[in-house]
């Protein structure tokens, strides 16, 4: 089946450029110049994949991404954001909305490509269909890619949804960032630029009671993180 890829940026030439080479590929690309026209093509079309811009003619990316990630059907949706901007804290911005990845331009349509690769691998269903993760209140289902607390589905990007497998699937062992990297098969993350950290502080706001005195993902000064072993009063000390 051909994946299908939704491409939003106001650089015409850029855009030619990049699509063409998806295409070539194998990849079936629409673009749209602006917001508008992305917002239409994400109501009337199912896409695979989003790549967006962070800067557009009739307003910014962000709310865009912010939108999407706040609509259930659209939640899950594997995002890439490009940003022209060099500031590491617009970076993060875009990841602390829901983004899963980010490229500053200018870049290489090589690079692009195994990017995206690397969002629709993880977007893909997981083969052990039925294995569930728990964690006294907390419940993380492989097959569905979900996880709840307290049955109550936890608000996750596909990208988080993994990184928090990855270090659930090792409980109670440091991770550094580069072991989580290299766990995350291969996403061309930078461990200097932290945004493991932001996505980690994001999935804190959605699985711990107090984000701010963690239980479940715990940070290990100098050394990483590591995921709790028992995290509930119900589970012991």
């Amino acid at each position: 089946m051909t994946i299908r890829l939704l491409l939003i940026d106001d650089d015409a030439r850029l855009s030619a450029m990049v699509a063409d080479y998806l295409r070539g590929s194998g990849y079936e690309v629409t673009v749209a110049g602006s917001l508008a026209e992305g917002r239409e093509q994400l109501a009337s079309s199912v896409h695979d994949a989003l790549v967006l811009d962070l800067m557009l003619p009739d307003g910014d990316g962000l709310d865009l991404c912010r939108e999407l990630r706040a609509n259930p059907r659209t939640r899950q949706l594997p995002l890439l954001m490009l940003t022209a901007r060099g500031e590491p804290m617009d970076r993060i911005v875009g990841l602390e909305m829901g983004a899963d990845d980010y490229l500053p331009k200018p870049f290489e349509p090589r690079e692009l490509l195994a990017r995206v690769k690397a969002l629709l691998r993880r977007a893909s269903p997981t083969p052990a269909g039925d294995e569930v993760l728990r964690f006294g209140r907390l419940e993380i289902d492989l097959g569905e890619r979900a996880a709840r607390l307290d049955g109550k589905v936890c608000d996750l990007t596909s990208h988080q949804f993994d990184l928090l497998v990855v270090m659930a699937q090792s409980p109670g062992r440091v991770l550094s960032r580069d072991q989580i990297m290299d766990l995350l098969k291969g996403h061309p993350m930078e461990a200097f630029d932290r945004s493991i950290d932001v996505h980690i502080s994001r999935i804190r706001a959605v699985i711990e009671d107090d984000p701010k005195n963690p239980r479940r993902v715990l940070t290990v000064r100098g050394a990483g993180y590591v995921f709790a072993k028992k995290q509930d009063a119900e589970n012991g000390p």
